[in-house]
Formats: structure tokens, sequence, C-alpha cells
């Protein structure tokens, strides 16, 4: 005797019980929490990595069942795709759909205030230069992020900025952060990579030096810029 095939409605009802079941065992592993304030100061790039808030959690969840008591499938299936890419937000799971293009990137930041030119060194790290010591900062960071975000998932980007105007090692230091991270953390399967222009050894080499030495120093780092923007434009990647 044949089965009888099982209706739409109870696959969906099986669908969202089960998206739901993960998203608590994800929750119980870290600590779901109401999400907090925003930054009343003014605009802040997307953040990744926040426990996810129960009470949307569950919102979703019973808006996906009366969707379903409707007959509303499609209306149903939203609302699992909500659940689902809070749920990747919390992993710090990047949208691979949503790749942001190489050059499209080095248009949006072309004119911000402060910013020479921006270069791609793989297919996550973004290398802006900046013409002072004051543009090597979070905020710079904050800004290029905000102008990626039309472009697609900045969560796969690492912004990494470097002062060409850097007349000591200290200086002459990359400030790095993922757009959607706090300083020092990845997005899942993003590793971590030295960009420095210039190592450790030779920034200590150069710290309390001479005049002549310092200027050594700069016009390594001027050197530098050019090679790795020439390699940028011929699409070769390390």
């Amino acid at each position: 005797m044949e089965s009888v095939p099982e209706r739409p409605c109870r696959r969906a009802r099986r669908t969202i019980a089960a998206v739901v079941l993960a998203v608590v065992g994800a929750c119980a592993l870290s600590a779901c929490q109401p999400a907090g304030h925003g930054n009343a100061q003014g605009r802040r790039p997307e953040q990744a990595g926040q426990p996810m808030n129960p009470y949307t959690l569950a919102a979703h969840a019973a808006s996906a069942r009366a969707s379903m008591a409707l007959g509303d499938s499609r209306a149903a299936q939203k609302h699992i795709d909500a659940v689902a890419h809070d749920l990747s937000r919390s992993m710090r799971l990047p949208d691979a759909t949503r790749p942001i293009d190489h050059e499209a990137a080095r248009a949006a930041v072309r004119n911000l205030l402060g910013i020479r030119t921006a270069i791609w060194l793989d297919k996550a790290n973004f290398v802006v230069m900046v013409d002072g010591a004051q543009r090597r900062s979070m905020a710079t960071i904050d800004q290029v992020c905000l102008a990626l975000e039309p472009l697609g998932d900045t969560l796969a980007v690492v912004v990494n900025v470097q002062d060409v105007t850097a007349r000591n090692s200290d200086g002459a230091t990359t400030l790095s952060r993922n757009c959607q991270l706090p300083e020092g953390a990845r997005a899942l399967m993003q590793g971590k990579r030295e960009v420095d222009v210039v190592s450790r050894e030779v920034r200590e080499r150069f710290k309390g030096g001479t005049l002549a030495q310092r200027k050594n120093l700069q016009h390594f780092l001027q050197r530098k810029v050019h090679r790795e923007i020439r390699k940028s434009q011929l699409g070769i990647f390390d």
C-alpha cells in the first residue's frame, strides 16, 4: 500500500519546529539576550556576533505558525528565513550570496575625507591608505564600512588602515578590524593576515633612530605602498 504524500502544511510545521529547536540550542550555548540599545551618538556599522534576541525568535515562530494556519506558506517562509539570517549573524557567518565587488568598493571610498587610495590584498582584506595619523583610527574604519554596506555583506571584509605619511615605526603600524566585529575578532573561517608593510623587527630597529633612518623608513613605506597598488591593479593576490 502506497503512503499518502505529506501535506505541505505539515511539512512546513515540521520545518518551523526544526529551525526553532536549532536556534534554541544555539541560544543555550551562546546565552541569548535581548538586544541592547543602539549608539545614540551616531550611526555605526552593522554588528554581527551578538546573542540572538529570544523575543524576536518567539515572534517569528508564532508568526510562521499563524501564517501556515492561514495557508500562507510564503509568509511563513519569510519568517523562517529571518530566523536563519539572525542565526548566521550570531554565528559570525558571512552571507555568501552578497559578496562585495572589489572595484565598486574602491570607488565607494575614493571620496572619503583623508583617504588617498585603497587596494585589496585578497578576498577579505581591504587596505585603506590615509594621509595623516589622525585618520588612522577606528572612526575611519567605521566610515569605510558604512560606505561598503550598500554593496554587500561587510562581515566578509577586514578593513586595514595605513598612514602613508608615517614618520616613525609606531605610526607605520596597520590598524585592522572586521567591519562587523570587535577589534581582533574575525568572521567564521576568516583567518588573520599580517598586513603591516613594515615588520615588527624593522619597526623596532627604527625606533629612536636618526633623522636619516626615519626618512629611509618613510621612503620604504612609500615604495611598498606603490608595489601593493600595482599588484592590486594587476589582480595579483598573495
